[in-house]
């Protein structure tokens, strides 16, 4: 049995930063950190586009776990705002929540991110354009680092935190028990110890964050699922908004049945990649700072939020049906040209090489109509024809729709204004609890327990 001050589950953002803060802090105390995933360097996926194209259902998933967690692929975008990215400001105060992202945001810089940039919305005049054409443009300043310089800050962090912690990779927590003196986990045939927890598993972390609230007496409840398409198009068509904002989170109220649709995770040449959550593959995207890397494409999501409460309250089971039906239909994720959606037929192989954007993911193509419901897809249309306003061509028939993505997110746990549960020394972080749905506000809930702890 191993014993420490501080164990921590989970290596990606909230984790990373918990572990980077109670080094600087409280270097007195034992910390442990345990992660389901593989170390960085041993994080390969093994879809190469050619011996193998598609998902082969890898466990651990390591495009989902590891050191990094499911950020250490993205296109390392840190939104730093309140409007977005989750409810950290209702636990620690609107100024603090700003406050801890632009310290992570400092940390992301002296760590490799030093030279790449930092967007704003402040002053853009697209925000009138969307205005006038019945959307909004959220406020938000992002620092883009880009995937690849993403994991050079992650490799220069895991180098400075290795010393500081013991990591332990491919172990999965099985079991948290409270004892007297703390905490006890099980993971296969070790045991740890420990006086303070600090949970931070993500959103692929759902099912087991939900058994352990639930073998902890932690209450919960219900929080919404996020499902939609990921459209790819010409980057010339999207050029004058990327390349003022990078990313413009754009929202639109449907006047069919007044649902909220959004632009989320923009990848201005950028790639489309497979997803895996809990065995289902979804679909997401990356892009790059290296010139060499970029594509003639952007991709972004289009989702549509859905939150169940009575009688049926499971909002994740809900998107993972919807995906499964695309799993089964496509074998994967299934790609539709726009054109062919509006005309109420499937694409073909041929109808998608004979269009003139080249997808960058190899999917299977078919016919969304049959996977995603009514009032989503229609909701999806209007809001194409909504950005074709401020964006003509998005509504262009060789636009691509892959389906289905699906945001999952944990339900929210029971936290105090510490992130802690009832039971004292056992924090829940990061998008694991429901709290934070972005890269900058879970590693601001890490900084933000560290210094509660370090503190005492």
């Amino acid at each position: 049995m191993k014993h420490y001050d501080v164990i921590i589950v989970g290596a990606g953002p909230g984790g990373i930063f918990s572990a980077y803060e109670l080094g600087r802090r409280a270097p007195q105390l034992s910390v442990a950190v345990l992660e389901a995933g593989h170390e960085l360097s041993g994080r390969r996926c093994p879809i190469d586009g050619k011996t193998v194209k598609t998902c082969i259902g890898c466990r651990p998933c390591s495009i989902m776990n590891g050191f990094g967690g499911a950020g250490a692929f993205s296109d390392g975008k840190y939104n730093i705002t309140n409007d977005f990215g989750g409810s950290l400001y209702e636990y620690i105060g609107r100024e603090e929540a700003l406050s801890l992202m632009h310290y992570v945001d400092e940390i992301n810089v002296e760590n490799g991110g030093a030279g790449t940039q930092m967007y704003s919305t402040a002053g853009s005049p697209l925000k009138k354009i969307c205005m006038q054409n019945g959307l909004q443009l959220l406020e938000a300043s992002v620092r883009h680092l880009g995937t690849d310089i993403n994991y050079v800050v992650l490799e220069n962090l895991y180098a400075k935190l290795r010393e500081e912690a013991d990591f332990f990779f491919n172990t999965h927590v099985d079991e948290i028990e409270k004892t007297e003196e703390g905490f006890r986990l099980r993971a296969g045939d070790q045991e740890f110890t420990c006086r303070k927890c600090i949970i931070s598993v993500g959103r692929s972390g759902s099912k087991w964050m939900e058994s352990v609230c639930d073998s902890l007496d932690i209450p919960t409840r219900s929080n919404r699922v996020d499902i939609g398409v990921r459209v790819e198009l010409p980057a010339a068509i999207f050029s004058h908004i990327t390349d003022a904002l990078y990313e413009g989170k754009i929202v639109y109220r449907t006047k069919k049945y007044e649902d909220l649709v959004r632009t989320f995770c923009m990848n201005p040449r950028g790639i489309v990649v497979n997803e895996n959550t809990n065995g289902i593959i979804t679909v997401n995207g990356h892009s790059f700072e290296d010139e060499s890397r970029k594509t003639d494409n952007t991709n972004f999501a289009l989702l549509v939020a859905k939150h169940f409460s009575i009688p049926f309250k499971d909002s994740n089971s809900y998107g993972e049906s919807i995906a499964r039906l695309s799993n089964m239909l496509g074998g994967g994720v299934i790609v539709q040209r726009f054109g062919d959606l509006e005309r109420g037929r499937r694409s073909t192989v041929q109808r998608i090489e004979e269009g003139t954007v080249r997808p960058t993911l190899a999917a299977t193509p078919g016919d969304l109509s049959l996977v995603l419901p009514k009032r989503i897809l229609d909701g999806i249309t209007e809001m194409i024809y909504a950005l074709d306003r401020i964006a003509p061509g998005t509504a262009g028939d060789d636009t691509l729709l892959y389906g289905v993505e699906v945001k999952f997110y944990n339900m929210e746990v029971e936290l105090n204004n510490d992130l802690e549960t009832r039971h004292p020394g056992l924090f829940v972080i990061g998008d694991g609890s429901g709290v934070t749905h972005s890269l900058s506000h879970a590693s601001a809930s890490g900084v933000y327990v560290a210094r509660k702890i370090a503190g005492e």
